[in-house]
């Protein structure tokens, strides 16, 4: 497997430093948050997204993802829903012009009744697919929020039937799910982009740990994608954006890697 790491953890940090942060700490790539307090953001023009792209090229380090925070199962009026559309259209330009593979959407559908929720989620990511398709860049639906949980996740990436959008597993958001991880497997395997791995103390405390310190089940997790023989990206997403007292990333970044290199050892025993 592959090993990548959010830019959430490192808020506000250059490229240029994230870039020899991943190369430095043995990352193959990055997760770029999307957002105007970032670096990276869909208001660059044409040249900074190049140097963007440069950036990470001369390190040798991908950009794995365009971490957006679109809602599509959010509900819309009409405007709502034309701005929505733009904002899509902004991510996965950005992502294609930086040379991403994914841009990463939530749900957001609130407390919604699931069928309208789904079904809004499937006609926003079957519309924005084609233009997807033709930069070469995926959206993924991260299980989040309203649909935490693999099976509900699907239930709104499944209908779409488009390879341009598939879905992205937060071993968080299963896990306060209650979803167990073969469970999760199976039910997005058909879909799966990506994994972000984390660890946390409880369900109700989430601050950011160290891989292995906390609770989450990451050796389920991994035992199920190898069970199932899915090779790709695992992406540690480490919120210190939301929690300021969390230890910094950087001097965790090779102890997490190592981690998780063990477990993968582990499996194949």
């Amino acid at each position: 497997m592959r090993f990548a790491f959010s830019t959430l953890g490192v808020p506000g940090m250059p490229v240029r430093d994230v870039a020899g942060l991943a190369t430095g700490a043995g990352y193959h790539g990055v997760e770029l948050r999307a957002h105007p307090e970032e670096p990276v953001h869909t208001g660059l023009g044409p040249s900074e997204r190049a140097e963007v792209a440069r950036e990470f090229a001369d390190a040798g380090v991908e950009i794995l993802t365009i971490a957006g925070y679109a809602k599509v199962a959010e509900a819309q009026d009409a405007a709502g829903e034309a701005a929505l559309a733009d904002e899509l259209a902004g991510l996965v330009g950005l992502a294609a012009d930086v040379g991403a593979s994914y841009v990463r959407v939530f749900p957001g559908a609130g407390d919604r009744p699931a069928a309208e929720a789904d079904a809004d989620a499937a006609r926003r990511l079957g519309a924005i697919a084609p233009l997807a398709a033709d930069r070469g860049v995926t959206v993924l639906l991260e299980t989040h929020d309203s649909h935490r949980t693999g099976a509900a996740a699907a239930r709104a990436v499944g209908p779409v039937g488009h390879g341009s959008v598939g879905a992205l597993w937060d071993v968080l958001h299963t896990w306060l799910g209650g979803e167990d991880p073969a469970a999760t497997q199976a039910v997005l395997a058909p879909h799966l982009g990506y994994v972000q791995v984390k660890d946390v103390a409880s369900a109700e405390d989430k601050t950011p740990l160290p891989l292995g310190a906390g609770v989450l089940p990451l050796a389920g997790c991994l035992g199920a994608l190898v069970g199932d023989g899915w090779d790709g990206w695992l992406c540690w997403e480490y919120e210190k954006r939301w929690y300021r007292e969390a230890p910094a990333l950087p001097g965790l970044l090779r102890p997490g890697r190592e981690h998780l290199e063990q477990l993968l050892t582990n499996l194949e025993k």
